[in-house]
């Protein structure tokens, strides 16, 4: 692997994740912080260098490096101080420039100039991709997860198999027999285990699968199996943030109902200007009373979004014995997301997280010197697994064989093939042929060529 010069300007919560997992990736990280005890903390825990001073000080670049950085990150709460960080690590002689953008006049018709302008490789809305990614569940509520690959008619979705399952209990090797939809299960969470099934799993209720398919395929597997659920047309949301912000304007486009229950009588004032057909309550939405007035029990989905994680967990259990269809919880404490799903809400969702899966892509893909083989990655299954798409280039040398002959690594599955933009969902006589997407599915190893899933 290439190992690559990073810089991580703003160490909080989201730059914390990203340098963590980039520090687990190989990289040689350089953290910039003003908080001198955030520097000191990094130091310690991670054992890299760390400067206390400000993105924007040119003297504080120069002393981290930054003319020999192929990846300058900022991602302060700043958008204005990660910009003006981009743009001077630039002509500093740094390669790649990312910058953490939030507020929603810099993400519409603006990001474009903005970017041109300032020469960003990279602009990241941690709060936008999360409200995506919440809007996806909510469209698709039987799922817990989806992640859609280049070709959007391809995804990769989680879902909680509840006890009386017609999928439960019976050998995978014997669905397809079973159901006559295209799909693959390719990996399957019980308890704190991982597994990449071979045909003779047995899934058992409670297990979290993962499932590639087609989506009107995925369709029709849930109702063939009784899992289907209507789409969520009345959302109650608690918090009016950001997220809270770019999910509402994505389900009033689409016709959806939203209601928005925010503390702050400042915020909530700014949110009726900003969405008009949404209704905003100014509000405790830690009351139960509240959330009952306001239509918990008639809600086809609650998601929470509060800036406190148990606050989110909490009123989210309380959503959950109230039968709301769908409930979706923001978590960033990664040691609360685990202990979430123990107490039996599945969909978690974690905006840095979510971020930091772009970056690490985006550093596995500087790493191939003669361009991106990693097309796209996800963490899935609680960040226990993997799943990447890779480009298929002429340099592969197992194209035409049939994928029963490839001797695998241990802990690889091919999930599925993209062909002339059509998805495969692979069997053994399938071959890889060169110009085709491979979807890898991978458990506890660190993949950036297609050539390393072969033994």
């Amino acid at each position: 692997m290439l190992i690559l010069k990073i810089i991580i300007v703003g160490c909080g919560k989201i730059g914390g994740t990203i340098l963590g997992d980039l520090v687990l990736e190989g990289h040689d990280v350089v953290a910039i912080d003003t908080d001198a005890d955030v520097v000191e903390d990094l130091s310690n825990i991670y054992d890299v260098m760390a400067v206390c001073g400000s993105g924007t000080d040119r003297s504080t670049l120069i002393e981290a490096g930054v003319s020999k950085t192929e990846m300058f990150i900022a991602a302060t709460s700043s958008d204005e101080v990660n910009m003006l960080s981009c743009y001077i690590a630039k002509k500093l002689g740094a390669k790649n420039t990312i910058a953490r953008i939030r507020n929603p006049e810099y993400n519409d018709e603006n990001l474009g100039f903005l970017k041109q302008h300032l020469d960003l490789s990279l602009a990241i809305n941690p709060e936008m991709l999360a409200a995506r990614e919440m809007f996806n569940v909510l469209k698709l509520p039987f799922a817990v997860k989806i992640e859609k690959f280049s070709v959007r008619n391809f995804e990769i979705i989680e879902v909680v198999l509840r006890e009386g399952s017609p999928l439960t209990g019976v050998k995978l090797m014997d669905l397809r027999n079973k159901f006559k939809e295209k799909f693959l299960i390719c990996v399957v969470g019980r308890g704190d285990n991982v597994y990449i099934p071979d045909g003779n799993f047995i899934l058992q209720p409670g297990d979290k699968i993962g499932l590639t398919a087609e989506p009107g395929e995925v369709q029709k597997l849930m109702r063939a199996v009784g899992a289907d659920k209507k789409q969520a047309q009345n959302v109650l949301i608690l918090g009016g943030g950001k997220i809270a912000f770019y999910l509402s304007k994505m389900l009033t486009m689409s016709g959806g109902g939203v209601r928005i229950i925010e503390i702050d009588q400042k915020r909530c004032k700014a949110l009726a200007e900003a969405l008009p057909k949404a209704v905003i309550i100014n509000g405790d939405g830690a009351q139960q009373e509240l959330l009952m007035e306001e239509g918990l029990d008639t809600a086809d989905a609650f998601v929470s979004l509060t800036g406190m994680d148990e606050e989110n967990i909490l009123i989210s259990i309380f959503a959950s014995t109230h039968k709301v269809p769908t409930v979706i919880t923001k978590v960033n404490r990664n040691e609360l997301v685990g202990m979430a799903g123990k107490l039996g809400l599945d969909c978690v969702i974690s905006p840095k997280e979510i971020m930091s899966d772009v970056l690490v892509q985006y550093a596995r893909a500087l790493e191939n010197s003669r361009g991106s083989n990693v097309e796209t990655l996800y963490n899935i299954m609680d960040g226990k697994a993997e799943v990447l798409e890779f480009n298929v280039r002429a340099d592969f040398k197992y194209t035409n064989i049939p994928l029963k002959d490839l001797k695998l690594k241990k802990g690889i599955l091919i999930a599925g093939i993209i062909r002339d933009r059509k998805p495969i969902i692979p069997s053994g006589a399938d071959v890889i042929l060169e110009s085709d997407k491979v979807i890898i599915l991978t458990e506890n190893q660190r993949l950036n060529d297609l050539r390393d899933i072969v033994r």
